[in-house]
């Protein structure tokens, strides 16, 4: 009996290598779609809210920082979004004795034209930053504080968009 020339197991294991450069990585039925494509059910998949904290002196108003972080491949509506219709991406805050919200200050829109709609979008993409006005009262109790803050986003790629949703964060202002 003869032995084969070509093992199957030893050729699929070859053309892995090939395929893949030997760095491992899988080769997915649609090379174009990024990995993270298949499991993406809501925007909340692919935007995170990154907070910290703010100290500032009873009396005084700052800017609070709030950093967006938007997945490779996906943006979100800008504020204001380009047609009613559209989800704006909004930032809110809970009340929180002391401290007084203003209005957020939301960045510079990219323009961007997409399969799914006729005309450019303004959108974000990548890192941006919201800024949110805040005000302490002079007599405001000193201390650290932790804040409610809510992001509310729809997410959308090259081809759809997700189900909106809302994030929500935590971080602190130490009145000194």
């Amino acid at each position: 009996m003869k032995k084969p020339v070509c093992q199957p197991v030893l050729l699929s294991a070859v053309l892995a290598i090939l395929l893949n450069g030997c760095t491992g990585a899988k080769v997915s039925e649609n090379s174009k779609t990024p990995p993270e494509t298949r499991n993406v059910r809501t925007s909340a998949d692919v935007v995170k809210l990154n907070y910290s904290g703010v100290a500032l002196p009873a009396g005084a108003a700052v800017e609070l920082p709030v950093p967006i972080s938007i997945a490779p491949g996906y943006h979100v509506n800008a504020n204001p979004a380009t047609f009613a219709y559209l989800i704006a991406t909004e930032v809110t805050a809970d009340k929180s004795e002391g401290l007084t919200f203003g209005k957020p200050i939301y960045p510079t829109a990219a323009k961007r034209k997409f399969q799914f709609a006729e005309e450019p979008l303004a959108v974000y993409e990548g890192e941006v930053q919201v800024k949110l006005p805040l005000q302490s009262a002079a007599n405001a109790a000193k201390g650290k504080r932790m804040l409610s803050l809510h992001l509310r986003i729809q997410a959308c790629d090259e081809e759809k968009c997700f189900p909106p949703d809302t994030i929500s964060a935590t971080p602190f202002v130490d009145l000194k």
